[in-house]
């Protein structure tokens, strides 16, 4: 009996022993929140596909230099996509259930986001597209794991028209608009939008596909040439928008005349041709053409210490590079306004993270602190509204750098909300979802 004591006492005291060196490592594994980064480094949008990958890995470093989210520190792994939907669908099954709580998807891809927003209500896994994606999710009754943060590509196409609204004194009655698009799902979104523009401004909208990379637009441009469209919107992305600009010049197209999808408006898109596209106008999300203090904190906590993801610090006064920590402090802050919910310190679900994103509140005081002042407006989230207030600007290339040229455009509300309830109960019926009461 008397050795079984012993026994039993040694055994007590060998668990309790390894609950107390557990203990540690259990505590920092709640300490921690995992973020999914899917990418394209390579491929044909790696041009602008890069410093957006840079500007969100940076952007997380940052929080984690600065402590973390109140304490929680950010693990994040990138998953390389090259702009292909089923590498991306394969990227979110490895990632969407990670022990430390998958934060939020940033797809990087209007084909994916297409692929995994079926997925994503029974996964709970939550899907943020700033800027892109399906413009009907800004409809949280209808999308409540999509989160097309600050803009669609139906509010960028009517910003677009309301600057050539402007340089057109009012009307465009009898102008023709050639939309030149990657004939994918993401260069036709904007369709929906710029056809009910058509027909309240009286202009002919012209439609030019352009196939997959974008390397070969001769026929194109030389519809172009044919056709003489007062304005062209570009819809690319990577490779496909140094080549249209080219064409366009080869073809004596007017630049000023040009505008691109806020993907289309980064350097590297037009520096290497410099004086050539000179004019070429881009909208801008918000005004992501701005640096504001987040920039010298990058450079001052990562890139003076050699931890910075790009090449240099210059690599993060591009446009793109500002996209993606623009885009990572919105799924940061939607962490941030779970905890206050759910337990500051904490690791929260998914779940959880999405109730953060529903219920953002980012206030201009808010933004100064975060050091995001100048780059975005005020940003408030609902149950029904997955989007926000959208904003946007006209940059235009001077031939050696990008000027913002025009003050802050508001999408028309009478042109956008109809086109979102209408797209978004219309997916409900076709995908048998129940439409949410968020009164």
């Amino acid at each position: 009996m008397k050795f079984k004591s012993i026994a039993m006492a040694a055994a007590i005291a060998t668990a309790s022993l390894g609950t107390l060196l557990a203990s540690p490592a259990a505590q920092a594994q709640a300490q921690e929140q995992f973020m999914p980064l899917l990418v394209y480094r390579t491929g044909q949008f790696a041009p602008m596909g890069i410093p957006w990958a840079d500007g969100k890995q940076d952007y997380l470093k940052l929080v984690n230099a600065k402590g973390g989210v109140n304490g929680v520190k950010i693990t994040f792994e990138e998953c390389e996509t090259a702009y292909d939907t089923g590498k991306g669908v394969e990227c979110y099954e490895r990632m969407k259930n990670r022990p430390n709580g998958t934060a939020s998807f940033d797809t990087q891809s209007t084909g994916i986001t297409f692929a995994v927003s079926d997925k994503a209500p029974g996964d709970k896994a939550t899907i943020v597209t700033t800027g892109y994606g399906l413009s009907q999710s800004a409809d949280g009754r209808v999308f409540e794991w999509n989160f097309p943060l600050l803009g669609n590509y139906w509010t960028a196409a009517d910003s677009m028209i309301q600057d050539i609204l402007k340089k057109e004194k009012g009307s465009l009655k009898g102008k023709k608009i050639a939309l030149v698009y990657h004939d994918s799902p993401f260069g036709k979104e904007p369709m929906p939008l710029l056809e009910k523009r058509a027909a309240k401004e009286g202009f002919e909208l012209l439609k030019l596909p352009v196939t997959a990379p974008g390397v070969e637009q001769k026929s194109t441009w030389l519809q172009i040439r044919q056709q003489r469209p007062d304005y062209v919107l570009l819809w690319s992305a990577g490779v496909m928008t140094p080549t249209s600009i080219r064409e366009a010049q080869a073809t004596a197209y007017p630049r000023d005349k040009i505008y691109g999808i806020w993907w289309a408006g980064s350097e590297t898109d037009v520096q290497d041709i410099g004086a050539g596209a000179k004019g070429y106008n881009t909208v801008t999300i918000q005004n992501t053409a701005e640096f504001d203090k987040v920039h010298d904190e990058i450079k001052t906590m990562l890139y003076d210490k050699g931890q910075g993801t790009a090449r240099d610090v210059k690599g993060t006064r591009s446009i793109a590079y500002t996209r993606g920590v623009m885009i990572a402090m919105l799924q940061v802050e939607s962490i941030r306004t779970a905890q206050e919910k759910f337990g500051k310190g904490k690791t929260m679900t998914p779940e959880q993270v999405r109730w953060g994103l529903e219920n953002l509140n980012l206030t201009q005081e808010r933004l100064n602190e975060l050091g995001f002042g100048k780059i975005l407006r005020p940003i408030q989230t609902s149950c029904e509204n997955h989007m926000g207030t959208d904003w946007s600007r006209i940059a235009q290339w001077d031939g050696a750098k990008f000027n913002v040229v025009s003050d802050w455009y508001q999408a028309d509300k009478s042109m956008v909300d109809p086109l979102v309830k209408e797209y978004g109960e219309r997916y409900a019926k076709e995908k048998n979802i129940q439409i949410r009461d968020c009164k």
